[in-house]
């Protein structure tokens, strides 16, 4: 009788539990309906997804278009810094004056041509006087020089530039070879 009324209770304790519901296609009654709306249900997604390749596609040419304006506008503000410079190289051409007039002109020149780079954030890396740094110097050669601290740059043969810390071009220098402070 103990048993019974267990099994019962275990029968009911079941019965309270919710049942997963078995999923059942809805069937209309007539097939061909059924049909002919998933058919249409396919053509509405693939039309959905044309028009969102569409979509991306011209997203897509419009950064790039919009890219190379940018590019251009930005070339075209650092042109029209060295337009000046360029016009006064061409007069200096046309200059009839003696040398030490032409020096002048074209040292002005070039003063004109370092404020341009200024005004565009491009910064002289620093040499004389240093120590030699590989990231920024190439060494053109090294001279023994025992007035001199080793490594030190004591030559500038062309000058580096840099925009903030992104190197352009490395400064070309000779540095100084000290045998007396390596014995040291």
């Amino acid at each position: 009788m103990v048993n019974e009324e267990r099994n019962q209770d275990t029968a009911a304790a079941v019965a309270d539990e919710p049942q997963a519901e078995a999923i059942v296609p809805v069937e209309t009654s007539n097939p061909t309906e059924e049909l002919e709306r998933v058919k249409a249900e396919r053509d509405a997604l693939v039309d959905r997804l044309a028009r969102l390749q569409a979509e991306f596609d011209n997203a897509r040419k419009r950064e790039a278009r919009e890219r190379n304006e940018f590019r251009d506008f930005a070339v075209s503000g650092a042109v029209e810094q060295f337009l000046p410079v360029l016009d006064n190289f061409q007069l200096a051409l046309k200059s009839t004056g003696s040398a030490d007039q032409l020096r002048t002109g074209v040292e002005l020149i070039v003063k004109q041509m370092e404020e341009a780079l200024r005004s565009l954030n491009v910064q002289p890396v620093e040499t004389v006087g240093t120590v030699f740094d590989p990231r920024v110097h190439e060494a053109l050669e090294m001279v023994a020089r025992p007035d001199l601290p080793d490594h030190q740059v004591f030559d500038e043969v062309r000058r580096g530039y840099k925009i903030k810390e992104r190197l352009l071009r490395p400064a070309l220098v000779r540095v100084v070879n000290n045998p007396q402070q390596k014995e040291a």
